[in-house]
């Protein structure tokens, strides 16, 4: 599959350039970036073409991996779907409802795959652990503890326009509910939502398998306590999401394995953009109590 990269960010440059052009079944034929300087100097780093126009890079390629601004993300992934371009997306989707429900609509009429990166869905230990708990019934409460230290610590994503407005509800939120959603149910409801210190939100969901959840979300923890931890108790007992020290360029092959397979066979991948726009739905409707 040849695959083009949209975006010269941090994460581009951690993650989605060494993935790509790593992987045995990718050709990694471009990069585009809004810096044409970065571009260039990302794709010569990695031994591939820096492209001035979007559009060009499009027609040259069966898919994209990208990593901008989820604004930005759907814009472009709607361009590539109707250029006949399969899509690795970034979380969240979108950054808002109406721009996720247009990127669902535009890879359904081209008919191309798409899968969203939920990193803990493709860390081999915990998306074992969540198939193995979707499988058992009577989950009673979840707590989802999702902590960063962004903008206390020293984080290259410190200076992020858009996790600096929409904060970490937006940021690792999609982290959270990538792992509840497959075990306890979709979200029946948004029960309530509140702030904390910082950007720190804690937020009430009412699931359809019929457990509640807590989700404490933060990009200003102190470092000393940042980490992320899920919790779920019912009749089968209580057990909690495992530690994965496996590296992020990993995970995201894992991801590119994912579009692979759902490209060739036609069968959706759980976590496509369909999945990733009911996530955008929740945290809409999240976003929307906060505001109240």
């Amino acid at each position: 599959m040849r695959i083009g990269l949209l975006g010269t960010g941090p994460w581009a440059r951690m993650v989605h350039a060494p993935a790509l052009s790593g992987h045995d079944e990718l050709e990694f034929v471009g990069v585009w970036g809004r810096r044409a300087d970065a571009a260039k100097e990302l794709a010569g780093r990695h031994g591939t073409r820096a492209y001035d126009d979007v559009d060009a890079l499009l027609a040259e390629v069966d898919a994209v991996a990208v990593a901008l601004p989820p604004d930005v993300q759907a814009d472009l992934a709607v361009r590539a779907a109707r250029a006949g371009c399969h899509l690795l997306l970034d979380k969240p989707l979108a950054a808002t409802v109406s721009q996720g429900r247009a990127v669902v609509e535009a890879a359904r009429e081209a008919q191309v795959a798409s899968v969203v990166f939920f990193t803990t869905r493709f860390q081999t230990g915990p998306e074992s652990w969540i198939a193995s708990q979707a499988g058992q019934e009577g989950w009673f409460t979840a707590r989802a503890e999702w902590l960063g230290a962004v903008f206390t610590g020293d984080s290259p994503f410190a200076d992020s326009p858009w996790r600096q407005e929409k904060g970490a509800l937006w940021d690792v939120g999609p982290h959270a509910l990538s792992v509840l959603l497959p075990v306890l149910g979709d979200v029946r409801r948004v029960a309530a939502a509140a702030h904390g210190p910082g950007d720190t939100v804690h937020v009430v969901l009412d699931h359809a398998g019929g457990a509640s959840s807590t989700l404490t979300l933060s990009l200003t923890a102190p470092p000393a306590a940042a980490g992320a931890a899920v919790e779920l108790r019912g009749t089968a007992g209580v057990t909690t999401l495992p530690e994965s020290s496996e590296e992020a360029v990993a995970s995201f092959a894992r991801a590119a394995d994912a579009l692979l397979t759902a490209a060739r066979t036609g069968r959706p991948h759980p976590c496509d953009a369909a999945f990733g726009l009911r996530v955008t739905e929740i945290l809409a409707a999240a976003e929307s109590l906060l505001a109240r």
